[in-house]
């Protein structure tokens, strides 16, 4: 203790072992007393106070007991999944997706639904309807979800409360933030779609134990989240990652109007513009961005020239990455850059223009990886509640 520091008290103390005997309930999953007391290094009796304290507030339960060893069956404690619920709503331009996790992280109910309307206003109305679909196949009614997030593409901004530089997604205006606040509590968080992906590489895919990495979606929209030093970077303003507004752009799949609405790379290198670069080329017929990736596998050249242009669009933004930050990892995902074989081209073209070369995997998490990084997301705002709880119970 330094000079002039006061000593913890008794409370304190007893809050700061049972926040850290949570967190290793959490961790182990299921545990011994003798477990916590050997590895937080307390005593049997402090850990017996803490659990005590811990079942009371309805935090954690006895699992089951362990036998097979010498002595008495000893009593496991895991975290007690009812104490508390997230939900996680991915707002995407096709798709809104959803799901329900536990506090012990166990997904409850997941689904997902077409969007059928346009505009902000009636989105709202979908995701109610997504959300009660949700409660209901968990069997939660409204009280018992502690924390709700969205994932939408744009950056929050909270002076103004809007949603900025959400490229197609218009009208996210501040009474709309108000309607979903009214419906989904005060505590509602927003969360960049990408930057959440990025939170799910992290928790459940390629970037586990990786200090500093970039997930790079392309699909109808392009964006990258940044972890660095083990946690997301979200800049000043909350646009780290914006790299959709790189002014990169190619003559055969840009487009200047759509460039002002998203950015010049966005409009050039998302599935819209790969869709306007086959269409130059001279494809024809029904066309989406699947269509071409798949008539360049089976050997169209006008096909795989389009996908190769595809390649050097991405392989330049993260060039661009690379030579600021110099992450260890680029994950590419999305539905573009999950195409199979398209992070092989783009490995290709980033040698050729790159200072360093990053390792590059294609996400292996598929299409609920923003909502997973929601979960994630409000996972941790539940814990910071329940940690800030026991540590000051008034």
């Amino acid at each position: 203790m330094t000079p002039g520091q006061l000593p913890a008290r008794p409370q304190s103390i007893r809050a700061m072992n049972e926040i850290l005997l949570l967190g290793q309930i959490h961790d182990q999953v299921t545990v011994s007393r003798a477990d916590l007391a050997r590895m937080c290094r307390l005593s049997k009796p402090t850990v017996s106070l803490a659990l005590s304290n811990l079942e009371r507030a309805k935090l954690i339960r006895p699992s089951g007991v362990r036998t097979g060893l010498p002595g008495p069956a000893a009593v496991l404690y895991e975290l007690l999944p009812e104490a508390g619920f997230v939900m996680a709503l991915d707002v995407g331009r096709q798709y809104l997706r959803g799901a329900v996790s536990d506090f012990s992280g166990a997904v409850r109910a997941r689904t997902s639904v077409r969007v059928r309307v346009k505009g902000a206003h009636a989105l709202v109305g979908e995701l109610i309807a997504l959300s009660e679909s949700l409660r209901a196949t968990a069997g939660l009614d409204t009280r018992q979800i502690s924390q709700t997030v969205i994932g939408s593409p744009g950056v929050h901004d909270q002076r103004r409360d809007v949603l900025a530089l959400a490229g197609t997604l218009t009208g996210w205006d501040a009474p709309v933030m108000n309607e979903l606040r009214h419906v989904f509590g005060p505590s509602l968080m927003f969360f960049n779609d990408v930057d959440a992906a990025a939170l799910a590489e992290q928790e459940h895919g390629h970037g586990r134990g990786v200090d500093s990495f970039g997930f790079v979606s392309v699909g109808t929209g392009i964006g990258m989240g940044l972890v660095l030093d083990g946690k997301l970077h979200r800049g000043n303003h909350g646009a780290a990652g914006e790299i959709g507004y790189l002014p990169l752009e190619h003559e055969r799949s840009s487009d200047a109007r759509d460039a002002r609405k998203r950015g010049s790379l966005e409009a050039a290198a998302s599935a819209a513009g790969i869709v306007r670069s086959a269409r130059r080329a001279g494809m024809g017929g029904p066309i989406s961005a699947r269509r071409v990736f798949d008539a360049a596998a089976k050997g169209d050249p006008r096909a795989a020239q389009v996908v190769a242009e595809e390649a050097v669009l991405v392989a330049k933004a993260i060039c661009a990455v690379v030579t600021v930050v110099d992450p260890g990892l680029i994950v590419l995902g999305g539905g573009v850059g999950r195409a199979a074989g398209f992070v092989d081209v783009v490995r290709s073209q980033l040698a050729r223009i790159a200072p360093v070369q990053p390792e590059l995997k294609a996400s292996a998490l598929g299409d609920d990886a923003v909502v997973d990084g929601c979960l994630a997301a409000g996972t941790d705002r539940v814990w910071q509640v329940v940690n800030k709880g026991l540590s000051d119970p008034t």
